[in-house]
């Protein structure tokens, strides 16, 4: 009795398809959600089953793009069946994405009402035999092609046996032209203008050199033929072997313009200046000689340097001089400006031509346009004007400049830029200074011119009480007139260097004590002195002794109200100090740094002194002479400090 075959379950079904060699899965929706793929399928997909449940474009995102997805859709909506052979699908496998070739099929499944309930996806990865199909076709294809160059090749040789007959004895001819061409080459080797030299490459052998290269590196013929090149020039070899063995090694041409070398030249060694090529030539891809090509250019060099030198002392000299340049273009109203140029006219940067106008003092910009006029019919630029700055300041500038024509017509400028502005200082001053000499003298000598009257008239009455009063103030003007005359001759004294120190060695304390009797007796100030008591220097004491009667000179005409004023020694390394204290009404922080220059005069707001601004000028000269430092410290309402520094030693 036979016994009924029990049927398969569905595990065990799924089981049987998950071993199949053919990858399988099975789809359900219009998304394509997995509901079952086989192990096969999950390996081509790259994935893990993670994506039973998922949508085909959750489960590989890498598909969106592909047309795949569109295929499954037609295949769920319209239940039909989708093949493909060899076709080509996208995978990320491993995170890396990669070409795949398959042969697939979407099968609708339907139920009995004719309605779809899964699609059935069958794959087969075809991958290695699309490739080996391809690279069998290439081979095919290269095949025929070489058939087809084997077939001509024969045609080719048979051309070649008909005409080899022919090309031996236009090989014969050919020698022939070669020996001509080779005696042609030698000749013109011979004569060309520049030197050339011919190496053997295997042995550095010198086959061949003419005149030009003999002359270059000061050799006869004989020195030269038949001797390896470093033989013969053995002073470049240490600086030119290595460059010439690596031409070989690698048949590079290596050129080099204006090359620094010293060749003994007729038994002299000379430094020269030469343009040279090392050129590789060729036979059968082998580097068999070097053909070296040099020209002399030493004197090219020297006169080029020469020329770079003075334009380099041109350089330094407008540099060092401060001076600005431009470079106009009348036409095209471009101008090319310097930096000094620039910060000259208070710029940072290259402005155009307008803007440099536009910053001149409208009280000079008639002026610049009236000299631009002129030059244009001179030829020569000049004129002096105000610019003023960004930041509020005025400069005075002065414009040079030459103008070239081109036809009879003005087409450029070119000039220079100074900034005068301490020289007009300094010009005030100057004026300032005739000015209030002429007067500080006319006082003096009008009192003195008054006093010599007034005695003429009473000469012949000694008993005249006005005779007295007359004489002491006729001395008065004559000692006023003399300390001005002295202040001239100190400044003209050390202005030529002339002022002379008689050094010996004193306590400064004691000078101190002993100095300034006319403002102790007058009675109005109190001199107070500190500091070290026992410090001694050793320089010239009445020179310093005038420096600090200048000083507390200063402290009383300046500071009227201090009762005080200090007079402070100390000791700073190797160096005295020596300072000037008063309480009084400070200087303003403008006027300290001009207040050592000549005929300077730092008036304080409701003071009128007399004075020719020399004082400080002569101090500062006198301390300098010394070796030492002078200097002031400041503050409006609190008073100023003078001090200088003279050396221990």
């Amino acid at each position: 009795m036979s016994h009924p075959v029990p049927l398969l379950n569905n595990e065990q079904l799924l089981q049987v398809l998950s071993s199949s060699n053919n990858a399988v899965a099975v789809h359900v929706a219009e998304d394509a959600i997995i509901q079952y793929a086989s192990d096969r399928m999950i390996a081509i997909w790259g994935k893990d089953r993670s994506v039973i449940g998922k949508s085909l474009e959750q489960a590989l995102p890498e598909l969106k793009g592909q047309p795949f997805i569109d295929l499954f859709k037609k295949v769920w909506n319209e239940g039909v069946t989708i093949s493909g052979t060899d076709t080509p699908a996208q995978l990320e496998v491993d995170g890396e994405l990669h070409t795949y070739y398959f042969d697939f099929e979407y099968r609708a499944m339907k139920n009995d009402a004719g309605k779809t309930y899964c699609i059935l996806h069958t794959a087969t990865d075809v991958t290695e035999r699309f490739l080996n199909m391809e690279k069998v076709q290439s081979l095919t294809e290269e095949l025929r092609a070489s058939n087809e160059e084997l077939r001509a090749a024969n045609e080719e040789l048979n051309a070649s046996n008909e005409e080899l007959y022919e090309s031996q004895q236009s090989l014969r001819d050919l020698y022939e032209d070669l020996a001509e061409s080779d005696l042609r080459f030698r000749n013109m080797v011979k004569q060309a203008p520049v030197g050339i030299c011919i190496i053997r490459a295997r042995d550095l052998l010198i086959q061949d050199v003419n005149d030009s290269y003999l002359e270059i590196v000061g050799r006869r013929r004989e020195e030269l033929e038949n001797h390896t090149i470093w033989d013969a020039i053995p002073e470049a070899a240490e600086a030119y072997a290595p460059v010439m063995n690596e031409v070989i090694r690698s048949g590079l041409t290596f050129r080099a313009r204006e090359h620094e070398v010293v060749l003994t030249r007729n038994g002299v060694p000379e430094t020269l200046y030469i343009d040279f090529v090392y050129e590789p030539v060729h036979n059968d891809g082998h580097v068999t000689a070097i053909m070296v090509l040099a020209i002399d250019v030493t004197d090219k060099v020297i006169a080029r340097r020469s020329i770079e030198d003075v334009e380099e002392r041109i350089r330094l000299a407008v540099e060092a001089a401060e001076t600005g340049t431009f470079d106009l273009d009348l036409a095209k109203r471009i101008m090319l400006t310097s930096d000094r140029f620039n910060v000259i006219f208070g710029f940072d940067r290259q402005v155009p031509w307008e803007m440099f106008a536009s910053v001149i003092h409208p009280d000079d910009k008639a002026t610049r346009i009236a000299a631009h006029e002129a030059a244009i019919r001179s030829g020569k630029l000049f004129y002096e004007a105000r610019v003023l700055h960004s930041d509020g300041s005025t400069h005075w500038v002065r414009v040079q400049g030459k103008v070239y024509y081109k036809d009879g017509k003005a087409v450029r400028i070119l000039g220079t830029l100074l900034d005068i502005t301490e020289f007009k200082r300094l010009q005030q001053q100057k004026d300032d200074f005739i000015s209030i000499a002429s007067h500080e003298l006319k006082t003096p000598i009008t009192s003195l011119k008054a006093s010599l009257q007034l005695l003429e008239r009473v000469k012949n009455d000694p008993a005249s009480e006005l005779i007295p009063k007359l004489i002491d103030q006729s001395s008065r003007s004559m000692h006023k007139i003399s300390a001005l005359v002295e202040d001239l001759l100190n400044v003209s004294r050390a202005s030529k260097t002339e002022l002379k120190l008689n050094k010996t060695p004193f306590t400064i304390a004691e000078m101190l004590d002993s100095c300034c009797s006319h403002v102790r007796i007058a009675g109005k100030h109190r001199l107070i002195v500190q500091g070290d008591m026992q410090l001694q220097v050793t320089a010239d004491e009445h020179s310093i002794d005038q420096v600090v009667v200048n000083l507390v000179n200063n402290a009383v005409k300046y500071a009227p109200e201090s009762k005080d004023i200090f007079m402070m020694v100390s000791r700073e390394g190797e160096m005295a100090k020596i300072a000037v204290r008063d309480t009084g009404p400070g200087i303003a922080p403008e006027k300290i740094t001009h207040l050592f220059d000549r005929y300077y005069r730092a008036e304080s707001s409701g003071f009128q002194n007399s004075g020719l601004g020399l004082g400080l000028y002569i101090c500062s000269e006198i301390i300098k002479r010394h070796g030492g430092d002078i200097g002031v410290e400041s503050e409006l309402g609190k008073g100023s400090t003078f001090w200088f520094t003279l050396p221990l030693d």
